[in-house]
């Protein structure tokens, strides 16, 4: 109950800041450009996307790692995953992980890495008249992780995941170690669960002499079925977050699903710059006598940007 209250005051605070959004408002877009190592506040995961980013109270699969590690805690099976990311202006973001356990160590761990990148840019000079040197550079970010998990109730379950983080521009490059934190708590009353993640807690990154901060963001959430049956299933959720250097967010998604094979989602980022609205679908089907896979594809509406598209495919044995 303790717990449970806590959390209850959590989201009633991050609520009662969304509701005045012009108390802080010129202070926070003060702070817009303030941090780096933007990328790791980029969501994988087609299912979290395909439901609008409301994620970190439902964590059910191995995309829990990025909303919330704590929910790694209650995969039964060992699973692999691979999610994509088309983003606007040709950048792609690729992370792959593996959730595992073993019978003398309680718990859960898993392993992560996520790069984004593109393709090599030609170097400008004011030098001859194509205005190319001939010579290209590449940019890119990457971040390692190792995660740990554990449910020490069997309603209660929490998580910590280290990362270290590389961000390279041509010949200058950057690093920094990162930590996130997660708790899930199912309450007990119509299958109510609340989420609580910091992620992104570290060591500042310093690049060409100056440095900067990493994007710690502070997300809570609520998810709940509404209704299930033996065929049919309608889960809804919602969560807010408070970034370092914009004003406070929130997201709001729901999915239907028919006997546990066909998804279909759809969710809203609200108070996003470009995000808005998003939906998906995913199907689950055995990939083999002891394994199942999960094939998710999610789209994102990034308004003048264009839009950006997901794709996760999940093994569990």
């Amino acid at each position: 109950m303790r717990k449970l209250s806590i959390a209850a005051l959590a989201v009633g605070t991050v609520c009662g800041a969304l509701a005045c959004p012009g108390v802080a408002s010129a202070q926070e877009f003060q702070k817009v450009g303030t941090v780096g190592a933007q990328f790791l506040k980029i969501g994988y995961g087609a299912r979290a996307a395909g439901m609008g980013g409301a994620y970190t109270a439902v964590a059910e699969d191995a995309s829990a790692i990025f909303w919330n590690p704590a929910g790694i805690a209650r995969l039964t099976d060992n699973v692999l995953s691979f999610n994509h990311v088309a983003w606007p202006a040709e950048i792609a973001l690729t992370q792959a992980a593996y959730v595992w356990s073993f019978d003398w160590l309680p718990g859960t761990l898993a392993f992560s890495a996520r790069s984004l990148y593109m393709d090599e840019q030609p170097v400008r000079t004011v030098l001859d008249d194509t205005g190319s040197s001939g010579e290209f550079f590449d940019a890119g970010s990457v971040a390692f992780g190792l995660t740990y998990a554990r449910s020490l109730t069997d309603k209660f379950s929490a998580a910590v995941s280290g990362y270290y983080v590389r961000e390279g521009l041509a010949d200058y490059s950057a690093t920094a170690y990162t930590f996130d934190f997660g708790t899930l708590y199912n309450t007990g009353f119509r299958s109510l669960k609340i989420g609580m993640t910091i992620a992104n807690i570290g060591s500042d990154m310093r690049f060409l002499e100056r440095n900067v901060k990493v994007p710690t963001v502070f997300r809570v959430g609520m998810s709940m079925n509404l209704y299930r049956d033996d065929s049919h299933a309608f889960l809804a959720a919602a969560e807010f977050s408070h970034p370092p250097d914009n004003q406070e967010r929130g997201n709001f998604g729901g999915e239907y699903s028919f006997r546990n094979f066909f998804h279909v989602r759809g969710g809203f980022n609200y108070r996003y710059d470009t995000e808005g609205v998003a939906a998906g679908i995913g199907v689950q089907f055995p990939a083999s006598i002891s394994s199942n896979a999960h094939l998710d594809y999610a789209y994102t509406d990034m308004e003048d940007l264009g839009q950006a598209h997901r794709f996760s495919l999940e093994l569990s044995f």
